[in-house]
């Protein structure tokens, strides 16, 4: 494919495949053209990436700008087009609580024209507020009856039948409870949504373990996805014994790429040259071999 290339109709159906095909689907995030083609590229043995994910967090942060909506959605598309000119993989997008349904339904039409498979969008209402802070105060999910309208109103807008909106449920992280995340995971998925997600901020993956014995027993179930960037000491293959669909590594190769670029830049001031930062830094002649130029 990479030979290739890959239209967006046939990236667009390639998340629907793998999660028929596969026990569990593997996503990492990625936030420009070089991180896609990490995604693409990084194999460890016959283990590698199914797909990526455009992080709101990542993406913002990139940019240097907050991760509270400023970042637009035609700045979005424009970076996926990036990461599509350089991947075949498929495209999850952040797409925090899609704004108002009079916003959330072009959207749709714009990301599934692009080739994405899929938007995940949360049940958090007002100014977008990264739900890993450890002060919710300032956060209010959305009522049932509004979060399954908007579910609606994007599911009737969109074109292919192969396009996935996934939900995601913040009961957890507002201190709303199982109870509630489970009730709301019902009714979204009773509004039409391709899949859930299920958020938790807890060091230890309990709550979620939880949520997915008591979703099971719903009389319909989705794909079922989870972000472990908090409880990641919980193993792939635990995730699929408790019947997790999708695992999104949601930000770790921004948060990677900084400490080792502060180093790099540290050592360039303390020691008024670069030579002690070499063993950092990617070799000259790798980089210019990383892209090829034909």
């Amino acid at each position: 494919m990479m030979n290739n290339g890959i239209t967006p109709e046939a990236r667009r159906k390639e998340l629907r495949s793998l999660i028929k095909s596969k026990s569990i689907v593997r996503i990492l995030e990625a936030h420009n053209g070089l991180t896609g083609l990490i995604v693409e590229k990084t194999k460890s043995g016959h283990d590698e990436f199914d797909g990526m994910w455009l992080s709101s967090l990542t993406h913002s942060a990139s940019k240097g700008k907050p991760d509270n909506q400023y970042v637009d959605i035609t700045t979005v598309c424009h970076t996926l087009n990036e990461i599509f000119d350089v991947t075949t993989k498929p495209m999850i997008v952040d797409v925090d609580n899609g704004g108002l349904v009079e916003h959330f339904k072009p959207m749709i039409r714009s990301l599934e024209r692009l080739g994405v498979s899929a938007v995940i969008v949360e049940d958090k209402i007002g100014i977008k507020r990264n739900s890993l802070f450890e002060d919710t105060s300032n956060q209010s999910q959305d009522t049932i009856e509004n979060f399954s309208h908007k579910i609606s109103e994007g599911k009737r807008s969109q074109v292919t039948e192969e396009f996935m909106i996934i939900a995601r449920i913040e009961s957890f992280i507002l201190g709303n409870g199982l109870d509630d995340a489970i009730k709301r995971a019902e009714a979204y998925i009773d509004a039409g949504v391709d899949g859930i997600m299920i958020h938790s901020k807890s060091d230890e993956p309990d709550e979620i373990l939880l949520f997915c014995k008591e979703y099971k027993k719903l009389n319909k179930v989705v794909p079922l996805v989870v972000v472990p960037s908090t409880y990641n000491k919980i193993t792939e293959e635990e995730l699929v014994n408790a019947g997790v669909n999708i695992v999104i590594y949601a930000n770790h190769l921004l948060r990677s790429a900084y400490p080792a670029m502060v180093h790099t830049a540290t050592s360039i001031l303390r020691n008024r040259r670069s030579y002690e930062a070499n063993d950092k830094c990617l070799p000259i002649k790798q980089i210019l071999e990383l892209i090829p130029n034909d």
